[in-house]
Parts: structure tokens; sequence; C-alpha cells
């Protein structure tokens, strides 16, 4: 995979705190969207190109049933030709995309590739629906809920993505699948090594591909230097527009704070929401429908530059 990002800073002086790994095994009480500081923010939004090509498909297992070929949005086959002196009927038939996406979820769950395989309970391929999600969100890595279980964005911070995802009118159980960089929690919920996200990025790469999300939603800080190849600080990569190629065509990514982050650090969920409503309103652009800038507890504004929703009157 290859890419470039935006290396342009925030028009305003915009922290950049390190978000550190997103799991923590404590619960905390999830302050009110209602005692949420309403704020303009006149900081513009910039749109950056990234990925100039498209990221490679996952390998799968080391000894593939098949080499499948991604193909454009809505191809569901690929088609690759026979070797010299190979009879049609012994091509392998390329996988479907349904056996594309069962292979792959068998591939994580049999993956050897780095040293995490010894320490995990179990592998966390992700949640939510990706036949019909038009969302895809990337956090970073499972925390000690989810190696127990085995399920992507459980406890208080799934709880609070739920949440935002749903006061803004998107429903996470039918538009959305959700996603770890890692698939395997690092010991401790230490800090992910390079070689270990090397390791999982081929599978990350195929969920986009199979997915094929209209927005990319990146939480937190190694999901958006993975995703966009950057090096950059959280604070220098969000409230703005990137985007990457899937295929043949751009998809646009927003990135924001990990929802754990926002557990500690209260003050910066007004930030996270401007953020969607950035990912909301380019999506409802794209799809020709109006902009419906959406406020916490049920309020809504209506028009105005997305991600900075007006200050109620």
């Amino acid at each position: 995979m290859s890419g470039s990002s935006s290396r342009e800073a925030h028009g305003n002086a915009v922290g950049e705190p390190d978000t550190g790994h997103p799991a923590w095994d404590e619960d905390q009480a999830l302050a009110s969207w209602d005692t949420e500081p309403w704020q303009d923010d006149s900081g513009l939004l910039v749109q950056i190109p990234v990925w100039d090509d498209a990221p490679p498909a996952a390998t799968g297992r080391q000894t593939p049933r098949t080499s499948p070929v991604a193909g454009s949005r809505g191809s569901g086959d690929a088609s690759a030709a026979a070797p010299a002196g190979m009879a049609d009927a012994d091509v392998p038939r390329p996988l479907t995309e349904a056996e594309r996406w069962i292979q792959l979820r068998e591939d994580v769950a049999d993956c050897r590739r780095c040293r995490l395989s010894q320490t995990r309970t179990h592998t966390v391929f992700g949640r939510g629906t990706p036949q019909q999600a038009r969302w895809l969100l990337i956090g970073e890595a499972p925390g000690a809920e989810e190696d127990r279980r085995g399920e992507a964005f459980v406890g208080q911070a799934g709880r609070l993505l739920d949440a935002m995802l749903d006061a803004a009118g998107i429903d996470p159980d039918a538009e959305v699948f959700i996603a770890n960089v890692l698939k395997c929690r690092p010991p401790g919920n230490r800090n992910p090594e390079r070689d270990e996200v090397a390791a999982c990025e081929p599978f990350l790469h195929e969920q986009i591909r199979l997915v094929k999300p209209d927005c990319i939603l990146l939480l937190g800080r190694f999901a958006a230097q993975s995703v966009l190849q950057s090096d950059l600080q959280i604070g220098r990569l969000r409230n703005k527009l990137h985007h990457i190629t899937l295929d043949d065509r751009q998809v646009p990514v927003v990135v924001t704070y990990h929802p754990a982050y926002l557990l500690r650090n209260q003050q910066d969920k007004l930030k996270a929401w401007e953020d969607l409503c950035l990912a909301l309103a380019t999506v409802t652009e794209a799809a020709g429908e109006p902009v419906t800038i959406p406020e916490p507890a049920g309020r809504r504004t209506t028009g105005g530059r997305a991600g900075s929703p007006r200050r109620p009157s």
C-alpha cells in the first residue's frame, strides 16, 4: 500500500493528544450529550486526496484456495486467464464476494502471522452487516473485553460509539461495519508494534474492498496513521476530508478520536461530534440528499457548514 496524507495544519490551533491504546478495563459513566458545550469553529475544512493507488487485496492463508482479484464496485466475480496448457475446466473458479468474506474470516481466526497469536484469547474480526453497510468504522486494536468475547467495540467505548451514531441518524446495526487495524489484543493493552500492524494490514485492506463503504471513519491515531500512511498526530488529520482510491472510485475518509479516548477526555467530545457531522454531510451530499446537521440530544440544525453546527438560539 502506498499513499500520502495532508501535512497542512488546521486553521486554528488544535491540540494533538496522543490517544495511546484504545482499551481501558474500567467502566466510567457516560456524560450526557445535553451537557456538552456548544461552540462555533471557524477552522476551514480541507479536502486532501490520499492513496494514489488502491491497497493490495488480502493474501488470505499462506496457501489460498484461489487468488481472487477484487473487481469494481458492484462486481462480485473476477475473471482470470487460464495458464498455458491448462484446460478451462481445470482453472479454479474465482470466489464470489460472499465466499471471499467467509475465507477472510477463517483466515483471521487461524492467523499466526505475528506474536499476538500466542497471547490472544480470540481474534476479533469485526461487527456489523457488511453486505449493506454504507459506513466502515476502523479502530485500533481489541481491548480486554473484546479479546474475551471475540467481538469488536463492546463495553463503554462501544456504547458511546453507538450512541453517537444513533444521534447522527446512523443505524449501527444495519448501516455500519466496525473493524480494527489489529485483529488480536496486544498484551496489557500496549500500543501496537509496526510489524504487528503490517501483518494485519492485508486483512483490513480486504475488508475495505469487500464492504465497499460510502465513507470510512478512522477512530484514533493508529487507525488514522495506518490507513492514511501518515505520521501526523490526530489533531493534524481530523476536521478535514481525505480520500483513498478503492478500485476505480474515490472513497471519503474522516479522522476522529477513538471513543475510549473520549471517555477519558470528554472535553474533546464536541470535536468528535463535528468530525461525525462532516462525514455525514459528505455522504448525504454525494447521494444528492439535503444536508441536515444533527445536534446532540435530538436537537437539529439544518444548513450551515459541515462539521460546525450553529449555536442554538
